[in-house]
């Protein structure tokens, strides 16, 4: 039988990290007495970045031993501690590749249900001393997993861990977490996993996105839509921020590269990405697509983006992301966002939806910027380039599909 093997709490902290001060929960400690696990937090326990962390879907976080073991072996170190990975519970048994999402356990006083694999970010590379350690996790596919708490109740290291009960689908966390980041997954696999109740919300829309793009469906006028090529790989892919560089008081640029290592596809001239951005761990992705702003064939993506007070992307983006982060990309492929209607803001350099306007979850698209070239633009003749407001879009609602000017293209590349 699978056995809770050790409880760790932590509150958040300041820690000095790459010049900056980064505020954290990810230390986590082993305590020997029993804790209340309540519908948000255990006692004592608590996150500091809730848009990313913790809230019902990911009250719990739970990592297994065989994979302290599996990292001792890969990083040839003896010194990890529970808690080392941000878990609240370390277990003995439960896989990722056995472990179904929707399974019911009782632990202690409490009852558990698995809701989604766990987002690493860049905070478990500073706990570990690893930079590279998100991308691993990922590459190595061993996420754990988060728990949200059906019954309220006390747990303590030592109680035995029981499958109450399980959903009939019986797709294993392992299988979940390929879903979203390799390559080469089914319609028929994303809709198995949407066919469980009780996936999280944020993998819920995630999997119904990545179904519109492979549809290839739209609405409305269909000669009206864009003739963009087709993207580089299907749907989503995870993309490690390498480096986040400041170009200006107001602009950031972030390089890209794959987190396994392979080469990516060469840029074409006026090659844009689309980001899926959890900004709200309550609410769906957000989805956003920025023309690449480098040369093709540098081995890496890399966007540049405006921060905008008012821009839950850019501001997410700006403020929230470092680096060794994962992100979600896709190459250029926006079928699913062609049709949504929104009101448009022009800004000057990159230009953004209203997001109280925004009529679709899944909007992230307004104008290709295929004419764009800007891969013969520099950030800073960017920067400098002054365009008249465009007088038929301001604030007038616009078909997101519309086909703009090559410098309107260039303007509104953002949702």
């Amino acid at each position: 039988m699978a056995r809770l093997l050790s409880l760790n709490v932590g509150r958040p902290r300041d820690i000095n990290w790459n010049g900056k001060t980064v505020r954290t929960a990810i230390w986590k400690f082993p305590v020997e007495e029993r804790r209340m696990v309540r519908r948000l937090n255990i006692d004592g326990d608590a996150q500091a970045d809730l848009a990313g962390h913790g809230g019902e879907q990911r009250a719990v976080f739970v990592y297994q031993e065989d994979s302290y073991r599996y990292w001792e072996r890969v990083l040839g170190r003896t010194d990890f501690t529970f808690g080392q990975f941000g878990e609240n519970f370390t277990v003995e048994g439960l896989a990722d590749d056995e472990v179904c999402i929707g399974d019911r356990y009782r632990i202690g006083g409490a009852v558990f249900e698995v809701t989604q694999p766990r987002v690493t970010c860049y905070r478990v590379g500073i706990r570990m001393n690893e930079p590279r350690m998100p991308a691993m996790l990922v590459a190595h596919r061993r996420p754990g997993f988060y728990f949200r708490v059906l019954q309220e109740g006390e747990v303590g290291a030592g109680d035995d861990i029981a499958r109450v009960s399980s959903d009939p689908e019986r797709i294993t966390v392992a299988e979940v977490d390929a879903l979203l980041y390799l390559p080469g997954h089914s319609r028929v696999q994303l809709q198995r996993a949407l066919r469980v109740p009780a996936l999280s919300k944020g993998w819920q829309s995630s999997f119904q996105a990545m179904l519109k793009l492979e549809s290839g469906t739209t609405e409305g006028n269909r000669g009206l839509a864009n003739e963009d090529p087709a993207p580089e790989w299907p749907g989503f892919r995870g993309m490690r921020v390498a480096q986040i560089r400041k170009e200006s008081a107001s602009v950031t640029s972030f390089i890209l590269v794959s987190i396994d290592g392979q080469a990516l596809p060469v840029a074409r001239p006026g090659q844009f990405v689309v980001l899926r951005l959890q900004v709200d761990p309550d609410k769906p992705p957000v989805i956003r697509s920025y023309s690449l702003s480098d040369l093709p064939g540098t081995g890496h993506y890399r966007i540049s983006v405006k921060n905008e007070s008012s821009g839950l992307g850019s501001s997410f983006l700006c403020n929230q992301v470092r680096e060794h982060d994962t992100l979600d990309v896709n190459a250029g492929d926006l079928d699913a966002a062609r049709t949504c209607r929104r009101e448009v803001r022009t800004t000057g350099l990159v230009d953004l939806c209203s997001p109280q306007s925004c009529e679709s979850s899944f909007c992230g698209r307004v104008a290709s910027p295929a004419k764009a070239t800007t891969e013969r633009t520099s950030v800073r003749r960017i920067q400098q380039a002054r365009f008249k407001r465009p007088t038929r879009i301001g604030l007038r609602r616009c078909r997101a599909h519309r086909r703009s000017s090559a410098r309107e293209a260039w303007r509104i590349t953002q949702c």
